[in-house]
């Protein structure tokens, strides 16, 4: 039996298969873009398939785009949520893995504690994908980074610029960087840096990456400019933070820092006036929707390459 190919961080993968999903997912893209978003892709490779999507965060794109993206690829969903299913009323995650591995091809689950993810991971006997951890966002970072070389970026050497809070979003940055050789400044306040695994991670394949305080450093030659929100889902949304982060809010100015062509990314929702004026949100720089779009085509090759057809 094949092993299982699980893809609960972008390291599973590899640079390769990264690499292959991006091109897949840009003909993909190209072969249908004229098409109704109902129409199944022409081949059809998930046929037959059945996604189950497990959500114990709240979502818009992780939903829809995972939905639409097996509805493309000719296969069918099913969602559960923790207030409607028995994870709400204590059944273990091993157990549920356990069921659905029984029932569905595929496994996404968008959750709090990584530690989850990894135990449906251990249990389950079809493949499981992360929508989404406290500790990694991977799924994001595939859009991101197609999104990016859709508008005639090479990824080899991308300066990639970092502002606000050292999340799970820049730990998957910080993972792509060394899988596809890219560097990464990142400016947060103190006590709101990423986990130093990721950047030694990056460090080690050759990446240079660069934490600061200071935003116009992070900022002068950037190729690339990506902030989140300051209080992710589950904080306290504090006073304390939000006046920790007020410095490294994404603006005009620090947007006329960067290179010529740079882009703005923002994995959404936002909340304009916080991380981002409404004037770089809006303005021609700024890809957030194009790269929320490129969820559903990104997110059609991580599933190919679960089902080890990349």
């Amino acid at each position: 039996m094949a092993e299982l190919r699980h893809f609960l961080d972008l390291s599973d993968a590899g640079g390769d298969a990264i690499a292959a999903m991006l091109a897949d997912a840009i003909d993909r893209k190209a072969a249908r873009a004229t098409w109704p978003k109902g129409q199944t892709d022409a081949d059809q490779p998930l046929a037959g398939h059945v996604l189950g999507m497990v959500f114990e965060k709240n979502s818009t794109r992780t939903r829809v785009s995972f939905d639409i993206a097996m509805r493309q690829l000719g296969g069918s969903t099913l969602t559960l949520d923790s207030s409607s299913s028995q994870l709400g009323r204590g059944e273990t995650i091993a157990d549920t893995a356990r069921v659905l591995s029984r029932m569905v091809d595929v496994i996404m689950l968008r959750t709090d504690d990584h530690a989850k993810i990894e135990e449906m991971a251990r249990h389950a006997t079809v493949p499981v994908i992360n929508g989404l951890t406290d500790r990694s966002h991977p799924c994001q970072i595939v859009a991101d980074l197609l999104t990016v070389v859709e508008r005639g970026k090479t990824l080899p050497g991308l300066e990639v610029a970092w502002f606000g809070d050292g999340n799970n979003v820049l730990h998957s940055i910080l993972e792509a960087a060394a899988l596809m050789k890219f560097n990464v400044r990142v400016a947060t306040p103190a006590g709101y840096e990423p986990e130093m695994e990721f950047v030694e991670l990056a460090r080690a394949a050759g990446s240079s990456v660069t934490l600061t305080q200071d935003a116009a450093e992070a900022a002068d030659g950037a190729d690339v400019v990506v902030t989140d929100t300051w209080v992710s889902m589950g904080q306290e949304h504090t006073h304390n933070k939000l006046a920790a982060m007020a410095p490294y809010q994404v603006n005009d100015a620090l947007m006329a820092r960067a290179k010529e062509g740079s882009v703005f990314l923002h994995c959404l929702p936002a909340h304009v006036g916080e991380e981002v004026t409404e004037s770089v949100f809006e303005s021609d720089q700024s890809v957030v929707f194009e790269e929320a779009e490129n969820r559903i085509h990104a997110q059609k090759s991580v599933l190919l390459w679960c089902f080890g057809k990349l």
